[in-house]
């Protein structure tokens, strides 16, 4: 990567690293406010929502506000209301109240990840996306681990100060953004494909999508609730939070890179198979710290995983001409499936103790395992198109920065083995391939090591194997 381009995306992502840590350990310090205040666990889930329905809309709208006003103006607005939000909620706790200012600040969250993204994604050509997108992603995560370990130093202090601790972090946010020498970038209005045609092309993508939402958001909001309950400080909650989070910044890219090697499909199935097991395994075994901070960490690996390799296999069978209004239309599958989260688990451990939470991570998982199972019988997973980048979902443009200039070969490449036109109507797709399979599409070469080696991984493709878009 060039100077030039590194200097182009430095502020924007010591932006998000400064409002990250805050960000990080924010829903965890909500979950045990309200849990020490007495509040039950269904009012906890409900607030948690919130945020997650104002990251849908803002995934939504906020695009067309950013087209109006411009990006560092937009990023000025957005992070301001973020610290408004925080710290009207250290005057006083109220779930009402709150759920309010959860959910603005939801709607403003996605705006500033909208507006890093998009200048990351106008700052770089689909050659060094992937290198761009990794910078952005080791900001993300290790800005939530840091954060996490900060909860407990900054709740000792005072009831107030994590909130003001946050506030301040989000106004400093903007300092690197407000000084960047150069116009904003241009960007287009995001038009994600509508769910109907998703579920056309890859009913697994949307699944995964789906079930990678309910997964996050219930580790994120109601983990430190069990954790809380069980008997663990703040400091120790905040620990066990960024050991999860570790996991899942570590785990990601090899499980993704197991994805390239071999049928997604069965990756997929695999990580639904530990996630329901290490769900099992917490409610079983000894409550011991490092046996708990163990299975969190391959917890979280799993969970952030399970979006980007949902997103690999739906990119596997999508049109070029679609990538980019794919994913972003399964970005937000993946925050229904977020806002749905919490409703939904909270009940569930109100009937059964707050181990309710894992046994409904369990019961996910078995489903999950079960679905991609059915659709690994009716359509085969397709050779994979480019190698996997690893991605986390924050806005529907910055979705763009995971589609590479491999990843559009390679679909360009699959293309021709079946019409698309009537799926994707809008979209320009390469005419079918008419007649028996020629011999060099068994296997597609892209970037990894044995195809490097010129060695094929896996032979000639049966025929009922071979590529699709549909399935």
């Amino acid at each position: 990567m060039s100077r030039q381009l590194l200097a182009m995306a430095l502020a924007p992502l010591l932006g998000l690293f400064i409002l990250g840590i805050g960000n990080g350990f924010l829903s965890t310090l909500i979950t045990l406010r309200l849990d020490g205040a007495g509040y039950s666990a269904l009012v906890i889930g409900w607030v948690s929502s919130a945020y997650f329905i104002g990251l849908a809309l803002g995934a939504l709208f906020n695009d067309r506000l950013l087209l109006r006003i411009g990006h560092i103006r937009a990023y000025g607005g957005f992070a301001s209301l973020v610290a408004v939000t925080v710290l009207l909620q250290s005057l006083w706790l109220d779930p009402y109240a709150w759920f309010v200012l959860r959910l603005i600040g939801g709607w403003a969250t996605v705006g500033v990840f909208l507006v890093i993204e998009s200048w990351l994604l106008a700052a770089a050509d689909p050659k060094v996306r992937g290198r761009l997108l990794a910078l952005y992603m080791i900001a993300l995560y290790a800005a939530g681990v840091i954060g996490q370990l900060l909860l407990g130093v900054t709740d000792a202090a005072g009831e107030m100060v994590p909130f003001v601790v946050i506030g301040l972090l989000a106004s400093l946010s903007v300092l690197p953004m407000a000084m960047i020498p150069r116009v904003s970038p241009l960007i287009e209005h995001a038009e994600p494909l509508p769910p109907h045609r998703l579920i056309t092309i890859t009913p697994t993508g949307v699944m995964g999508s789906f079930g990678s939402g309910l997964a996050v958001a219930a580790v994120y909001t109601l983990l430190p609730l069990y954790l809380q309950r069980s008997g663990l400080g703040v400091d120790r909650v905040g620990q066990m939070m960024a050991v999860m989070i570790l996991g899942a910044m570590l785990l990601q890219y090899p499980i993704g890179r197991c994805s390239d090697r071999h049928d997604r499909q069965q990756v997929l199935i695999l990580i639904g198979a530990c996630c329901a097991l290490i769900s099992l395994g917490i409610l079983v075994l000894p409550g011991e710290p490092w046996i708990l901070a163990g299975l969190l960490f391959f917890l979280g690996g799993g969970v952030f995983a399970l979006y980007p390799v949902a997103v690999s296999h739906a990119a596997d069978r999508a049109p070029a001409g679609a990538l980019v209004r794919m994913s972003q239309g399964l970005l937000l599958i993946n925050a229904i499936g977020s806002t749905l989260s919490p409703p939904l688990i909270t009940p569930v451990m109100t009937a059964l103790g707050d181990g309710g939470l894992f046994w409904s991570l369990g019961g996910l998982g078995v489903f999950l395992v079960l679905f991609f199972s059915w659709r690994r019988r009716v359509r085969p997973a397709p050779l994979p198109v480019a190698p996997f980048v690893a991605t986390t979902p924050q806005s529907v443009v910055g979705a763009e920065l995971s589609i590479t200039e491999e990843l559009v070969q390679g679909a360009l490449e699959h293309e021709h083995v079946e019409d698309l036109s009537e799926v994707v109507p809008d979209v320009d797709v390469a005419e079918p391939l008419v007649g028996p399979p020629r011999e060099e599409d068994d296997h597609i070469e892209y970037f990894d090591t044995e195809a490097e080696a010129g060695t094929p991984r896996d032979g000639p493709v049966p025929d009922e194997a071979r590529p699709s878009s549909i399935g």
